[in-house]
């Protein structure tokens, strides 16, 4: 997800991909732990994604 994305969205929209993401990065670890993952790149996407969302969180809620 790009940061031009993240900027558009709303706070609860921002909240809720946080939770997608960290399931789903969940989600991806352990089925990569079960059985290697075809592109094991695609967590350390999620990973920053996820980042990026929490300090995008961070930056409104100071501002606020």
């Amino acid at each position: 997800m790009k940061q031009q994305e993240i900027t558009k969205l709303s706070v609860e929209d921002v909240k809720k991909r946080i939770t997608d993401f960290s399931e789903q990065l969940v989600k991806m670890k352990l089925s990569h732990k079960v059985a290697p993952m075809e592109n094991p790149i695609q967590i350390r996407h999620v990973r920053r994604s996820i980042a990026r969302l929490k300090t995008e969180l961070s930056k409104r809620e100071s501002q606020a």
